[in-house]
């Protein structure tokens, strides 16, 4: 594929890459990605995001508190994030949201934190990237009350229903695909594909989490994207070349990225 692919979400400094995290970013490269998102969702996972920004060029950064983490949220958290999210990389806050699949934080720990994030992200002019696991009434309820739409963002590792694609078009959101969409039993989000409009369209991984087929169950990276390209192009009737640029643009336009085919540097474009 010569078309350049943005991997929009991915979790390279995971310890799951301490052994040959260089290799990972070589084989993403030679599969045609330009750009990764690398999004730090606690504390200590911020500061080892902006170290790999800082020591690879195509990768940059969202910061925020995942729902998980939630109770942790504090006026000192807070701080931090805001902090971290005026470094040169970051393109966007998150991921954050709401989980109701994982009982590690209360619900209303989650809408706080939820709540405390949107108002960071309008404050300091940045898109969201939202985590929702079977939260979808009071996910979008809360975008909506927040007016989400002034700040744009993408719902990462999309899930849902046909009105749930176009209640985050309504909002002016993208929507991210990854591996599950490769899945041979994911018959309902595969269904979706030719609903989303390739305008709102983008692509991610999730690594090491969600490898697509037919690598499921094993550590995913970034190169696989390429295989998500591959599936949402047959899922909505187009060619590989086309998904793979309708994507990238839209990544580009969502997180305000360079050109991928200008030369990475540290700057924003």
């Amino acid at each position: 594929m010569s078309a350049p692919l943005v991997d929009t979400h991915a979790h390279l400094d995971d310890p799951a890459f301490d052994a040959d995290r260089a290799e990972v970013l070589a084989r993403a490269k030679a599969a045609g990605v330009r750009a990764i998102v690398n999004v730090g969702y606690n504390p200590e996972r911020i500061r080892t995001t902006l170290a790999l920004t800082e020591a690879e060029p195509i990768v940059y950064a969202a910061v925020g508190l995942h729902p998980t983490e939630a109770e942790r949220l504090s006026p000192d958290v807070l701080a931090a994030i805001r902090e971290a999210a005026r470094h040169p990389k970051v393109v966007a806050i998150g991921e954050i949201g709401l989980d109701y699949h994982h009982q590690t934080a209360s619900r209303e720990a989650q809408v706080r934190a939820f709540r405390a994030q949107l108002d960071l992200a309008r404050e300091l002019g940045l898109p969201v990237i939202i985590h929702n696991r079977d939260a979808h009434d009071d996910v979008y309820a809360l975008l909506r009350e927040a007016d989400a739409g002034a700040i744009g963002g993408v719902m990462h590792a999309f899930s849902g229903s046909e009105a749930h694609v176009e209640a985050a078009v309504a909002l002016g959101f993208y929507l991210s695909l990854g591996g599950p969409v490769t899945f041979k039993n994911a018959r309902a989000l595969q269904a979706l594909v030719p609903r989303i409009p390739l305008d709102r369209l983008v692509i991610e991984t999730d690594a090491p989490y969600l490898a697509p087929h037919p690598y499921r169950g094993r550590r995913n990276e970034s190169a696989h994207v390429r295989l998500v390209a591959e599936a949402v192009a047959r899922l909505a009737g187009r060619s590989v070349e086309e998904i793979a640029h309708l994507s990238t643009d839209n990544a580009k336009r969502l997180f305000r990225l360079p050109s991928p085919d200008a030369p990475p540097d540290h700057g924003m474009g």
